[in-house]
């Protein structure tokens, strides 16, 4: 019976699990535009077309950019991680254990997000491919791929406000390591060496971040470099934790759940850098 619960039990798990998805739950969350607190099925971001200034003559009209509006639809999805805990491994656990117990849910519902990211970035379809320079698929992640995806952002209008991020197998993170603009401190400063502070540094004026869970087709790693406007995530809120005591088992059964979804946005803002691996 629900009454048969322990009280701080409950308490202590659900914290714990919605402290963990916040810390270490998505790495690419933050990386993209978000938007929470959503009541639906779906939610709508603004996408927003180009201006255009112009002169006007003296006492003269101002003149209108007609600025093109749209919208993108993003469509939420229901995720649990849930799990049973029994009773007597309960009364043996300290709270070091339940904090393990609790990162592990937090932490697959953490895949989950980036991947429902992973999956809008998937759906982009500019590439950073010129045989002329040798971007082709049976190089990896080279200084000239990286320069080619840079150079299409740029010339997209893509804003370089500090908000561009890149994303990269850890097989292309090693890769990069190899490139001198990028692990040198000659190049970057001290303060921006790869291996100082965690695994994430910024370079081209992007924040580069290594991944697992990037989409691989046959031999080919899908990479991205793109800016935060153009994907969009949207959850229906935190992460929620329920926990039931179940008599017939003798165990309580924990179950963390989320509503979320991501969209792509802005086509142009996202440059898929494809990488044999």
């Amino acid at each position: 019976m629900s009454g048969s619960i322990d009280t701080a039990f409950v308490k202590v798990y659900q914290s714990e699990v919605v402290e963990a998805y916040q810390r270490q739950g998505s790495k690419l969350r933050t990386a993209v535009r978000a938007k929470s607190g959503i009541k639906g099925a779906s939610t709508v971001f603004q996408k927003v077309g180009r201006g255009v200034a112009g002169a006007k003559a003296r006492n003269g009209n101002v003149p209108v950019m007609n600025v093109a509006f749209s919208t993108v639809e993003c469509f939420l999805q229901d995720h649990y991680a849930g799990d049973w805990i029994d009773r007597f491994d309960d009364l043996k656990t300290n709270s070091n254990e339940l904090g393990v117990l609790a990162n592990a849910g937090a932490y697959a519902l953490g895949r989950k997000t980036d991947e429902l990211i992973i999956a809008a970035m998937d759906a982009g379809t500019k590439e950073a491919l010129g045989t002329a320079a040798g971007q082709t698929d049976n190089d990896g992640l080279t200084r000239a791929k990286v320069l080619l995806a840079f150079e299409m952002l740029g010339a997209a209008d893509v804003p370089d406000d500090g908000d561009r991020y890149a994303v990269v197998g850890w097989k292309q993170w090693s890769e990069l390591l190899t490139i001198p603009e990028f692990s040198n401190a000659q190049f970057v400063g001290a303060d921006e060496l790869p291996w100082k502070g965690g695994q994430a540094k910024k370079w081209l004026g992007a924040t580069w971040i290594p991944h697992t869970g990037l989409t691989k087709t046959g031999t080919i790693r899908s990479c991205y470099f793109f800016h935060k406007s153009a994907v969009g995530h949207a959850s229906a809120g935190d992460v929620i934790t329920d926990v039931t005591w179940h008599g017939d088992r003798a165990a309580h059964f924990v179950n963390s759940m989320m509503s979320q979804g991501a969209v792509l946005v802005d086509d142009e803002g996202v440059v898929r850098m494809r990488c044999k691996e």
